[in-house]
């Protein structure tokens, strides 16, 4: 038997096997879509950019050479530079690790809070459902980059409490979509075969629950990244997320505005970064959507 003839196999042998054969018909399904490829391209360049940002700056991210300020975009510096002469190249790669920290903190805070929250509500139902989701509907109800305006003014400035009050206004998407996908497995066979056999709320949600509704919060996740990055990026513009000198994309668009109409590579390249990088998020979440969908398994 061949590698892939083990992999595809119809009964799998183990959990292993299913595990790794799940996986490889999920990235072979990926790789047939071109924009799923482009965008986890631009989401591999943005990791590797992140990792190797001191190898690949050309330039200190802080330091300033008043001489060369306002420079535009040339060979000694592919992006131009700024007010300050700093090399926005240099900025923008080394503001790759702030963009990649936020996004992963959020989606480690968020999400796992949001599946908790709404695998509880949809396996209690009842009042615990009805408080739970009430709760939720308040931060629903506001929209997203306000109320994260809100908590950063009262935590103060700062990237650290930027991340918190992102993460507190992304949860409640992700608890709507575990209480939905726990409603409709909840009273299956199987939960009711581990009920028999003596197993807790705790067990049944932590083991048998949660991990159903992994794939549909990987997909939330992925497609929300977007968000994330801009939500982020108009803090910092706001001068209330990453605080000078860091190279934050969105702060320094802020700082790039004053120049826009003469100066315009100073506002433009972060803007393009963030584009991008937003775009590569969609793109991927889209793909793993059309894989992960079970809805969509058949037309696949």
């Amino acid at each position: 038997m061949s590698n892939r003839d083990w992999l595809l196999a119809d009964s799998p042998t183990s959990r292993l096997q299913a595990n790794v054969g799940r996986a490889y018909r999920v990235f072979t399904a990926l790789m047939r879509n071109p924009l799923s490829v482009l965008g986890g391209v631009i989401i591999l360049v943005l990791l590797l950019t992140a990792a190797f940002a001191p190898w690949i700056a050309p330039y200190s991210a802080v330091g300033q050479d008043l001489g060369n300020r306002l420079m535009p975009p040339s060979a000694a510096h592919w992006m131009g530079t700024d007010e300050l002469g700093r090399d926005i190249f240099s900025r923008v790669v080394w503001g790759s690790q702030i963009t990649l920290t936020i996004v992963l903190l959020v989606a480690l805070i968020s999400a796992p809070l949001g599946l908790l929250i709404g695998a509880i509500a949809g396996y209690f139902g009842g009042w615990v459902d009805r408080f739970l989701m009430g709760f939720t509907d308040i931060f629903l109800s506001l929209p997203k980059l306000i109320l994260a305006l809100a908590f950063v003014a009262a935590l103060g400035p700062g990237i650290n409490n930027a991340i918190i009050a992102i993460a507190i206004t992304s949860w409640p998407a992700y608890a709507r979509i575990a209480r939905a996908e726990t409603l409709t497995i909840r009273n299956a066979e199987y939960i009711q075969a581990v009920q028999l056999a003596g197993g807790g709320p705790v067990r049944l949600i932590v083991q048998h629950i949660l991990p159903l509704c992994t794939s549909s919060m990987i997909i939330r996740v992925t497609l929300d990244m977007a968000g994330v990055i801009l939500t982020a990026a108009g803090l910092g513009f706001l001068g209330l997320g990453a605080q000078p000198p860091l190279p934050e994309w969105g702060a320094m668009i802020s700082r790039g505005r004053t120049f826009i109409l003469d100066q315009w590579w100073v506002a433009t390249m972060p803007g393009f970064a963030i584009i991008i990088v937003s775009l590569g998020f969609c793109f991927l979440g889209d793909g793993l959507r059309d894989v992960l969908d079970p809805k969509s398994e058949g037309k696949n």
